[in-house]
Parts: C-alpha cells; structure tokens; sequence
C-alpha cells in the first residue's frame, strides 16, 4: 500500500518544565499540513526490514525511525513478515515539521491494515509513544493539544483555515539540544500575536534565536511584509512559518532575494487527515 506522511507545525508550543526522566512538560497545539512524505510499504512471508530512501542523509537502517516502527509493531504484536518500504522524502529533516515521527506514525496504522491486526488508535498511540514523543499524534493526525511530554492528546477542534508559507534555512537544529538549552529563568518575547482563537507562542524561539541568528532575522523580516498576519518557528526549527491574509503575491521569491537561493521554501495550508 501507498500512505501519505503529513508534516506538521506548532502554533502554540509552551514548555512548563523539566521532568525528573530529563524530558520536560509541555503544552503544544499542533496541526497537520499539506506537505508530505510519501510511503511504499509490502510484506511478505519470511522475516526482516528493507528500507529504501530517496534522501542519502538518513540512516536506512536501525538509526531510522521507519525501521523501529516495523520492529516496535512487531514487538507488540507478534505479527512477523519481511517488511520492504520505500520511503520519498518531501519534509525536510531537522526542520521542525514532524517528518520522521509522521513517517513512523504511517508505518505502524499501515501494517496495523496489511496484517488486519485491528488495534485501534488508543494502541497504535502505545505503541507509538515509546518510539517518540510526537509520534502518537500522528496517529489520529488531526489538530490536537498534546500535553505531557507530547503523548497525551486532546482533540484540539477546529482550528481557523491558514495558508502558510515554510521558510527554512540550509541547516537543521538539534530538537534534544533545544530542549537542553531552554531556560526557565530567561524572558519570554513579549511579541503577542494570534491566529483564530489561539494565541501563538513558542518557547524554544529563546534557546534557538540566540545560537542561529539568522532565525530572528527572517521572523522580523516576515512581520514587515504585508501579506503576513503572524510568523513565528515550528518546533525545535530551523522552520519559521508564516500565516499569510489573503493573497501571498511574491513573498517565497522575495525571501529567496532576501536570503539567499538555498533557503527552502512552500506554501501550504492546514489539514484534517
């Protein structure tokens, strides 16, 4: 079978503290774009993983989160085959977007179908949680608040229809090393902006804008364009998002001009999968 794998973006991410297990408490409002990667899985008798990917940078073994999920699946099940997948990578990495725990995520409900186990998404989210913290919300791949270290999901309604454009620089950033570096004793950005009902906010904007000063940059450069209603940085970055009003005119050309030709850009929207 073919699945797509969503990417997704936060609009509010606030991080309450730090756990004893060395994660911390959070409370994120996360929702699913129209990007995606997309995901060719088969199984076979016999036993065994084959993973192909069209992105040389990731690891087509163990070290990738798409080969855990099948092992983790298996774990959980019992259910045993040799599992072939062909992975097209569309999200970048290290940017943010979710792509890696969305691709396990499609994995785990496809051979959750192809093995006609039935478990349902209270299991799947199982499962899913002891391989990453955001890969339970791609279970049910829907707008979410997810709470705890990002495993307890609570349907987060619907959340006002967005353009949005990506912009991310050549470079990603570490998600552990974000988190390690935030600093409850360190300000918050006093910029208030919204979007619907929701009031946008990420805290890991204060360890991330002091190392990679070019992030900072673009936010500002994006709050003086007019066809940008609010901007700020999905997740751990290196994305910076821009919701956009109505008409988006030039504005990924222009930031091309303004940043350089290998700064990445797309224009999405926000999705219900």
């Amino acid at each position: 079978m073919t699945i797509q794998a969503p990417a997704k973006i936060n609009l509010v991410l606030r991080i309450l503290a730090k756990r004893a297990d060395g994660y911390h408490d959070i409370e994120t409002v996360m929702a699913p774009i129209s990007l995606a990667d997309v995901i060719e899985i088969e199984i076979a008798p016999g036993a065994g993983i084959s993973l192909q990917c069209n992105d040389p940078d990731l690891p087509a073994g163990p070290g990738n989160l798409v080969w855990r999920a099948v092992e983790a699946f298996e774990n959980a099940t019992g259910q045993r085959a040799h599992t072939r997948i062909l992975l097209q990578k569309n999200i970048p990495h290290g940017a943010g977007l979710g792509g890696g725990s969305s691709d396990a995520a499609a994995v785990l409900k496809s051979l959750d179908e192809l093995h006609k186990t039935h478990l349902g998404s209270e299991k799947l989210e199982e499962i899913a949680s002891a391989l990453g913290s955001d890969i339970p919300f791609f279970i049910r791949c829907r707008p979410a608040v997810c709470r705890g270290r990002g495993e307890m999901i609570q349907d987060a309604g619907e959340i006002a229809p967005a353009q949005l454009l990506l912009l991310k620089p050549p470079f990603p950033v570490s998600t552990a090393w974000a988190y390690k570096s935030w600093d409850a004793r360190l300000p918050k950005s006093g910029l208030r902006q919204s979007h619907g009902n929701l009031e946008l906010e990420n805290d890991l904007e204060q360890p991330v804008f002091r190392k990679y000063l070019l992030l900072p940059a673009i936010k500002s450069w994006l709050l003086q364009q007019d066809e940008v209603s609010a901007a700020l940085m999905s997740g751990s970055g290196s994305t910076m998002l821009a919701i956009l009003r109505k008409g988006q005119g030039s504005l990924a050309e222009r930031a091309k001009e303004r940043f350089g030709q290998l700064i990445w850009t797309d224009n999405v929207e926000i999705i219900s999968c």
